[in-house]
């Protein structure tokens, strides 16, 4: 047995049985072991930021790590900006990185690069295995760190004379690697519930990461009934369980005006597995912090902690535990929307076709702004949203999610701008026959960066400022596009079609794309 051999054995016995590949010639023995030993599931992606992509979505669903294999440190370069993204979602990620054979690094050739220095940037572990007989060790340590609480990128690098090099005895590796439990520290929990008791001063519950689970945030809603106090959501989020029978968990707003219009009335926030709000950039003459300077936080529970035992915790000390929870969605028919495809149509037509379960994966940007409230009473199901901010998230997370969860519908809501970062991935739906909707809205511009351009101040845009903000001469055609990917296409122009074709979707198995000219 090779140490290529080793490390698939390790990566199996450790609960990663899936790899997102894209492979190169020092990866070819791992690609063979990866052939030989039963038990991995191997996918495709035909760039590298659809395979770190997919690795995040799987991850958010499935609750465990998936592996990605990468060629060198270009391949891994091209996969950072989904790393980037998986990072801030706190998803655990094995990645490995295939390397020359350590004589053949000091001959500087054309791939040779700091492996080590490209990976740290957005791991947070590294390794370079030395030598065959350290391959096991390694790899559980991989999946020991990608399994951490939260979540963690790993990244391992495996030198091709290290794949390829027999081991003499194959030592020992751990079996079912589960993910890290997560206690409670008490962190503010007395001052917590002192202040929400004797102190009845304007107050916000702050969820993000795990408190955004539907056992959680049921809890949450007890917590504002018995107190008067308001529940939101970070405005990114990696998994929200939402939709009827659940609470309505209106996100804080994305542009700084109406969200320091939100949060200046609030004179406290008790953060739950949250962070203190804050601009997703720095504008001219506006602050940076959201909150009014007087607010006071305090923290009910990390990212390290179990929210649902926090907010468990803090019902039972405010006497909450028996209080119906404020703000569930209400089920219900949906009136189909008709007319022309806006955001308030779009959202409508979107919340009375969703399946039950459905998975979200939203980059709808300026299109789905207003999808928040329109879809709150939608059949049950999960919403996911980049965390990161870098572009050509939804199509590669969407591949992922479909993976970890079969049976279920995954929709993908993307821009026709984002959707271009990362097209490649509707090819990996069409190999792999995953049930996915891909609803692309094309206004034939980036319409965020033209709202950004006068938000902070940079004037209105001449013609060149126009023409590198739009997506013109020649147009895109999705459809085509699509198509010549091997998923199936349609255009829609009008809230009535769309309703047609996303029911037609849903119906249908395996992958289909939706163009809908706004």
């Amino acid at each position: 047995m090779n140490g290529a051999e080793t490390l698939v054995h390790t990566l199996i016995d450790g609960n990663v049985d899936v790899c997102f590949t894209n492979p190169g010639t020092s990866e070819m023995h791992f690609v063979a072991a990866l052939d030989r030993i039963e038990g991995m599931r191997c996918v495709l992606g035909l760039h590298e930021t659809v395979v770190t992509g997919a690795a995040d979505g799987y991850y958010r669903i499935a609750g465990k790590p998936a592996a990605t294999l990468l060629h060198l440190g270009p391949g891994l370069a091209n996969g950072l900006a989904n790393l980037h993204n998986a990072r801030k979602a706190r998803s655990g990620v094995v990645n490995i990185v295939g390397d020359h054979a350590v004589e053949h690094l000091k001959l500087d050739a054309p791939l040779t690069s700091d492996i080590d220095a490209i990976a740290g940037s957005m791991s947070h572990w590294v390794r370079s295995t030395p030598s065959v007989n350290e391959v096991a060790a390694d790899g559980e340590e991989a999946i020991r760190q990608a399994n951490a609480r939260p979540g963690q990128i790993s990244t391992l690098v495996l030198p091709a004379n290290v794949a390829w090099t027999e081991v003499p005895e194959r030592k020992g590796s751990s079996k079912d690697a589960p993910a890290a439990k997560a206690g409670h520290a008490p962190h503010d929990f007395d001052r917590i519930v002192n202040a929400m008791r004797n102190d009845p001063q304007p107050t916000l519950l702050l969820l993000g990461d795990q408190a955004l689970r539907a056992a959680s945030t049921e809890l949450a809603g007890r917590v504002a009934a018995a107190t008067g106090a308001e529940v939101r959501a970070e405005f990114y989020f990696a998994r929200l369980e939402r939709g009827a029978g659940r609470l309505v968990i209106p996100r804080i707003p994305y542009a700084i005006d109406p969200a320091m219009a939100l949060l200046q009335r609030f004179k406290r926030i008790v953060l739950v597995n949250a962070k203190a709000p804050v601009a997703f950039f720095a504008y001219p003459d506006k602050p940076g912090r959201l909150t009014a300077p007087e607010c006071e936080f305090l923290t009910l529970s990390t990212v390290e902690d179990d929210p649902c035992l926090a907010l468990a915790e803090l019902c039972e000390a405010l006497g909450a535990g028996g209080a119906a929870p404020a703000g569930i969605a209400l089920s219900g028919a949906h009136e189909p929307a008709s007319g022309a495809l806006t955001s308030e149509t779009i959202g409508r037509t979107i919340a009375a076709t969703l399946p039950e379960n459905a998975i979200v994966v939203d980059e709808a940007v300026t299109t789905g702004w207003g999808f928040d409230g329109l879809t709150a009473s939608a059949a049950p199901h999960d919403w996911l949203t980049g965390c990161g901010g870098s572009i050509g998230f939804a199509l590669p997370t969407a591949v992922g999610a479909a993976i970890a969860a079969p049976g279920r519908r995954v929709l993908a809501l993307e821009g026709d701008g984002s959707g271009m970062y990362s097209l490649q991935a509707l090819w990996t739906m069409a190999r792999e026959n995953l049930d996915v909707t891909v609803l692309i809205f094309v206004n034939r511009a980036y319409s965020i960066l033209r709202r950004e351009l006068a938000a902070v101040g940079a004037g209105a845009p001449g013609a060149r400022a126009t023409d590198m903000l739009s997506l013109d001469r020649p147009d895109l055609d999705w459809s085509s596009l699509s198509k010549g990917m091997g998923v199936t296409a349609v255009r829609v122009s009008d809230a009535e079609a769309l309703h047609v074709a996303l029911a037609r979707s849903y119906a249908t198995s395996g992958p289909t794309l939706i163009e809908a000219i706004l």
